[in-house]
């Protein structure tokens, strides 16, 4: 459980929703103006954390550091854009949240929440000080990661002509004569008629086959490439005039 006592140290924390998601960090602290309960925080959100979503304190609690909701993050999301003009929540503004999140409201007649902020010194509006502390806001700039893209690495067959020269020999036919000498004449007696003899030829030809081999292997990789990109936004500043009907003041130090 949330108490007054814990307002100022959440400024600025995590916040989660009720599955433990992220949803962004606490902005301000609005107060019941009865009890002084917080009721309600404003939670930086958005790609750069410059919109401010209202959401409940009720069930909400601290654990590890982060301030858990009872409420999902696209609840979060959605949620009406009401207490932009002032520091101050209306009773039809609370009550549009009320309904928003499907929450009872718990209240008796305290319809409106005060808002903190950081180092707020709220004393010039409560008597304790005449002093009134001027407040400007600044771009609180961050990054979120988000899908751009998808890549597939896909194989697919192609064909191509592939021409290689191979040596092939083939047998020809050649005439050789040997003459016989004397003696071999006298041992060999011949006779005269006709012959024949049958010479077979040979001759080689290519014969071509296919063989499948491995030759590289291809993956797809990623690298983060760091560029400058430049953000901007309207912020506001307070301005405090002094109200002097009888000039007191030089006219150069009546507005700051």
């Amino acid at each position: 459980m949330i108490t007054k006592d814990m307002t100022r140290e959440l400024i600025g924390r995590q916040v989660v929703d009720n599955h433990g998601e992220k949803v962004g960090k606490i902005g301000q602290i609005y107060l019941d103006e009865r009890s002084g309960e917080p009721t309600w925080a404003t939670v930086n959100t958005g790609l750069f954390g410059t919109k401010e979503s209202f959401v409940p304190l009720q069930n909400a609690d601290v654990h590890d550091l982060d301030v858990a909701l009872g409420v999902e993050k696209q609840a979060v999301k959605n949620s009406p854009h009401v207490g932009r003009s002032d520091e101050r929540l209306t009773g039809s503004e609370e009550d549009e949240l009320y309904r928003h999140y499907g929450i009872g409201q718990g209240r008796t007649d305290a319809r409106h929440a005060t808002g903190e902020r950081t180092d707020r010194d709220r004393t010039a509006r409560t008597g304790g000080d005449d002093a009134i502390v001027r407040h400007e806001e600044y771009l609180r700039v961050g990054t979120e990661t988000e899908e751009t893209g998808r890549v597939a690495l896909r194989k697919y067959v192609v064909t191509e002509d592939q021409t290689v020269t191979v040596p092939v020999s083939h047998e020809e036919v050649r005439l050789e004569r040997e003459p016989i000498d004397g003696t071999e004449a006298t041992a060999r007696p011949g006779a005269i008629g006709e012959a024949e003899q049958e010479v077979i030829l040979h001759r080689e030809r290519p014969v071509v086959d296919k063989t499948t081999e491995a030759v590289e292997k291809v993956r797809l990789g990623t690298r983060t490439v760091t560029e400058d990109e430049k953000v901007s936004d309207t912020v506001r500043k307070e301005r405090i005039e002094v109200d002097d009907p009888q000039h007191a003041l030089p006219r150069d130090e009546r507005r700051s």
